[in-house]
């Protein structure tokens, strides 16, 4: 893998929604993460690439670790709530079929044990049931967006 792949890697990782993404071939090995508690980008390579590409890369994850931290103020500016997470990996929907309205909205109340969303995996649809009661403050995930395990969908601020 050449300079110019790492960093078509490494913008495609930015411009999606992929946290992670790991390649090992027989003399390579690279990680690349985002969104990690220290807010930098990590790119292992192993002694037989040659000096100037990991020289090359080096630059690359500081500006990400001075982005991020200059967001991190930001962060306590959210509205307060508890955080409704995925509980699987999937695709996130808000509303069981096009036609149908969504299950909750902005400023809707739920109840614990109520049906909020739908995550699709494995072709299976899952319907995700709210784990507190109170107030949907906000929704973080766009509808039909892939989602992580354990990714905050929903902000809810409990009654």
């Amino acid at each position: 893998m050449d300079l110019k792949e790492i960093q078509t890697l490494i913008k495609f990782i930015s411009s999606s929604k992929v946290d992670e993404v790991s390649i090992e071939k027989k003399d390579f090995k690279i990680k690349i993460r985002r969104n990690l508690p220290s807010g930098t980008a990590v790119v292992a390579a192993p002694a037989a690439v040659t000096a100037p590409a990991p020289a090359a890369i080096a630059p690359t994850p500081a500006p990400v670790a001075k982005t991020e931290t200059a967001a991190a103020p930001a962060a306590p500016e959210q509205p307060k709530g508890e955080e409704i997470k995925s509980p699987m990996i999937g695709t996130f929907y808000r509303k069981s079929s096009p036609d149908k309205p969504n299950f909750v909205e902005v400023g809707d109340t739920v109840e614990k044990g109520q049906v909020i969303c739908i995550i699709e995996a494995m072709k299976l649809f899952n319907e995700i049931e709210s784990e507190v009661s109170g107030k949907i403050v906000k929704v973080l995930v766009d509808d039909s967006q892939p989602v992580e395990y354990d990714q905050p969908l929903f902000l809810v601020e409990p009654s």
